[in-house]
């Protein structure tokens, strides 16, 4: 059975779309398998020019899952990014060295710490957005293009804007909820092949007694158990 290697950089003859997880080095930047960059001109630099302002030893992280599609000038603004607001002017002279960092207070090389950013599974992020530090988005969220994603973001939801809003739920929460257990993105390569029809079925009614199906058969119970996320 052929099935792409998550492994090699470029999927594809076209070349355009790499696998993020064989171009990053960073030890701060985790992504999961047949996550992609797409960008015409250099789909291998994501790291470089996609991931800003990204120093590990100011301790946080980005994470991306499985699954993930990441048009064309996605950006991601880690911590370091960060301007003091809390006095009279947010220009950092401290960097600067020499006789501006001696009389810099201590505490303005104390940067703000927004926390990790992660990206969950499957989550669609359109051209040109930018997603600040700390920024938590859901499984299946579809980010619109040239939005500026400021707030975390809920799984199966669609955000778009500057700064990003909620727009609309894709789907009913019974659905959410069930796509949510069954993680189809942790699926063994050959059982997502024979999973895809259903996958990509327009008929969601049909995917939701598909996906009833199998959550009973993994629960004798037949009950649907709280999504514990993760």
């Amino acid at each position: 059975m052929n099935i792409p290697n998550p492994n090699e950089v470029f999927p594809n003859e076209y070349k355009t779309s790499c696998f993020i997880k064989n171009v990053v080095t960073a030890p701060n930047i985790s992504v999961g398998d047949y996550t992609y960059y797409d960008d015409a001109v250099d789909p291998t630099g994501f790291e470089r020019n996609n991931v800003l302002f990204n120093y590990p030893e100011f301790g946080n992280h980005l994470v991306i899952g499985k699954f993930c599609q990441s048009a064309s000038g996605t950006k991601f603004i880690m911590s370091p990014a960060n301007h003091h607001i809390s006095s009279a002017t947010t220009y950092p002279f401290n960097v600067f060295g020499g006789a501006w960092a001696e009389n810099t207070p201590p505490h303005m090389a104390q940067l703000p710490f927004k926390g990790d950013t992660v990206i969950g599974n499957d989550v669609w992020l359109g051209r040109e957005c930018v997603v600040m530090p700390g920024v938590k988005i859901g499984d299946g969220a579809i980010v619109a293009a040239y939005s500026v994603v400021v707030k975390d973001v809920a799984p199966y939801s669609v955000a778009g804007g500057n700064p990003a809003r909620f727009l609309k739920k894709r789907f009913d929460d019974e659905l959410i909820e069930l796509l949510l257990q069954v993680r189809w993105w942790d699926f063994k390569p050959e059982e997502l092949v024979d999973f895809l029809p259903l996958l990509c079925s327009p008929d969601l009614e049909l995917v939701r007694r598909a996906l009833k199906t199998r959550l009973a058969e993994r629960a004798p119970s037949g009950h649907l158990r709280p999504n514990t996320g993760g």
